[in-house]
């Protein structure tokens, strides 16, 4: 049980970085997202956030779930924390508008399982 509800708190813990993310995309235009710092490194928090969260899922839960490839968004995190001098702007944007909004659905259907008990 406890293990399952670790699961659940990191998806939490991922859909709630998605939900900033989704904010700033709604708040503010591209120009201003990428070009000012505070936002900017806001977005790169969240990014890394979702990355560890996705590390301390357990290895049941993430072997479980095959349909989501976990290792890139670890490594994207990885990259985001210690490779940080190679962060463009044009990869953080693909993946704010591209793979996280495909990699929600996801989460948010693996988070109702966890609640429906199914797991």
């Amino acid at each position: 049980m406890r293990e399952h509800n670790r699961d659940k708190e990191r998806l939490e813990h991922i859909l709630d970085a998605i939900s900033v993310i989704e904010n700033g995309l709604a708040t503010y235009p591209k120009d201003e997202l990428l070009n000012n710092r505070l936002l900017y490194y806001g977005l790169v928090k969240q990014i890394e956030i979702i990355g560890e969260a996705a590390n301390m899922l357990t290895h049941e839960f993430r072997e479980k779930h095959t349909e989501v490839d976990w290792r890139p968004i670890v490594a994207m995190r990885n990259v985001l924390v210690h490779d940080y001098i190679h962060i463009s702007k044009e990869m953080l944007w693909a993946t704010i508008t591209a793979d996280i909004p495909h990699f929600k659905t996801h989460i948010e259907n693996f988070h109702a399982e966890l609640n429906s008990g199914a797991h």
